[in-house]
């Protein structure tokens, strides 16, 4: 029986029991915790020092105010770069590929970037939906469209991620089918697929490490409009 090729994004279930829950919790043990030793290994002195600069250009256009979210920012870049990668692995799950799960990161991040302009300079905050020096007749229409642009933000924070993640999984599996179906027939374009599926299964892992860094910059360019 030839299963469909978006069975992989169905949330898996083993005796009855979801394994989103585990998929979620898993990057979490794969990264050591940092020890009491005046000297750490090279695998803690790598990770420190990967989240350190992450951290320096992620806030770097941030005032004293946003500097705050660094570390919601930086365990948010974590999760989602492992997820991402841990996602590419055979037989495995990729819970970012879930846009119920995308947006559910995206919708209170951005509503809570929303709520501390509001609260801290309303006026500011307001501003942003009409430009200075509009002409009166436009008044209405450009506070309505950028409104609606406004709340289209989270929507395009979760569908950008699943997207991107989707599509790159989806040609991995048709490559790879494609190249096991040709491998009796004509081994030489076998070979080429296989080729080809390795150099996009590299492009996947880059694309991996992009979205989840765009994911993080883009909400934090939302901070830096409301701070």
């Amino acid at each position: 029986m030839m299963l469909s090729f978006f069975d992989q994004f169905m949330s898996p279930v083993y005796l009855g029991v979801p394994l989103m829950a585990l998929a979620l919790t898993l990057p979490w043990i794969l990264y050591p915790t940092p020890s009491d030793r005046w000297l750490n290994n090279r695998l803690l002195a790598l990770q420190s020092w990967s989240i350190n600069r992450f951290t320096q250009q992620l806030l770097l256009p941030l005032n004293l105010g946003g500097h705050k979210w660094a570390t919601l920012f930086t365990s948010l870049m974590i999760f989602l770069f492992t997820t991402n990668m841990l996602g590419l692995l055979p037989y495995t799950f990729t819970p970012t590929t879930q846009l119920s799960l995308n947006l559910g990161l995206a919708v209170p991040l951005w509503l809570a970037t929303v709520l501390i302009g509001m609260r801290n300079q309303p006026t500011h905050a307001l501003g942003h939906l009409l430009p200075e020096g509009t002409p009166g007749p436009l008044i209405p229409v450009l506070i309505f469209i950028e409104t609606i642009s406004l709340f289209i933000r989270p929507l395009a924070l979760g569908v950008r991620l699943t997207a991107n993640l989707t599509a790159g999984h989806l040609l991995i599996q048709l490559i790879a089918t494609a190249a096991f179906v040709l491998l009796p027939l004509m081994p030489a374009v076998a070979v080429l697929t296989s080729m080809v599926l390795v150099l996009l299964t590299l492009l996947e892992v880059a694309v991996a490490m992009i979205q989840a860094y765009v994911f993080v910059l883009l909400l934090s360019l939302y901070l830096q409009e409301n701070v």
